[in-house]
């Protein structure tokens, strides 16, 4: 049995909620449940002062990086563009340091969408900020929404030829990060996953989580990533 610990999602209630002034910490239910279906238990680690990350650390075996508001452009060197959406630059930073230790610890890692796009800022990549900025014409916010090619020697080719996934994201890989391998792309050529196996890093850019319980193959990636066969 591993213990995951997945990075929560910081989310600030509306001023019409009750105790409105106090941030919450969360994660989708799907991402407990399918670690949980897989036998293994789940910590929710918050956005903290990044001197508590090694603390944290000693608690969970692997990690796990979600969803949710867009990478700052100023982590690759671009100011940002119109289309850019909400970021959370405190989150980046905890996030950031979080990676950062969790390799030194040699602890495995699992992006999911702002996931996989965070991991590609820290080994030096950078990002569409949005959509637009690309030649795409496969509509990326909808599922399920396209199809994916996958490396067959990748840690991902178990997967089908010509797989279909989810899509939930306007922001997408550019330049690929140093030590990084892309071992997915849709049709239209954009980088759908990632891995580094020296480092033990596997991120997809849809939302497995969203779709484990009627989608054999995206529990899969889960049961890899926590089996310990990344």
């Amino acid at each position: 049995m591993a213990i995951i610990g997945i990075l929560g999602t910081p989310y600030n209630t509306v001023e019409q909620s009750p105790f409105w002034w106090n941030k919450v910490s969360y994660t989708r239910q799907s991402f407990i449940d399918v670690f949980q279906d897989l036998g293994h238990t789940v910590i929710i680690l918050p956005v903290d002062k990044t001197e508590n990350i090694k603390n944290y650390l000693t608690l969970v075996d692997k990690i796990v990086l979600t969803g949710g508001a867009d990478v700052s452009p100023y982590l690759y060197g671009e100011e940002p563009n119109a289309k850019l959406g909400t970021t959370d630059p405190i989150r980046d930073r905890f996030e950031l340091a979080t990676i950062k230790a969790a390799l030194e610890a040699n602890k495995p890692i699992l992006g999911i969408c702002r996931g996989l796009q965070l991991l590609n800022v820290y080994f030096g990549g950078s990002l569409y900020q949005d959509l637009s900025q690309t030649s795409s014409q496969i509509k990326h916010l909808q599922s399920p929404t396209h199809h994916i090619s996958v490396e067959k020697e990748s840690a991902l080719g178990f997967l089908p030829e010509n797989y279909m996934v989810n899509s939930f994201h306007h922001q997408v890989i550019k330049d690929l990060g140093q030590g990084l391998t892309a071992i997915a792309h849709g049709n239209d050529g954009l980088v759908e996953a990632i891995e580094n196996k020296e480092k033990h890093v596997l991120a997809v850019q849809w939302h497995p989580e969203c779709t484990w319980e009627t989608e054999h193959f995206d529990k899969k990636i889960f049961e890899i990533f926590a089996n310990g066969t990344i």
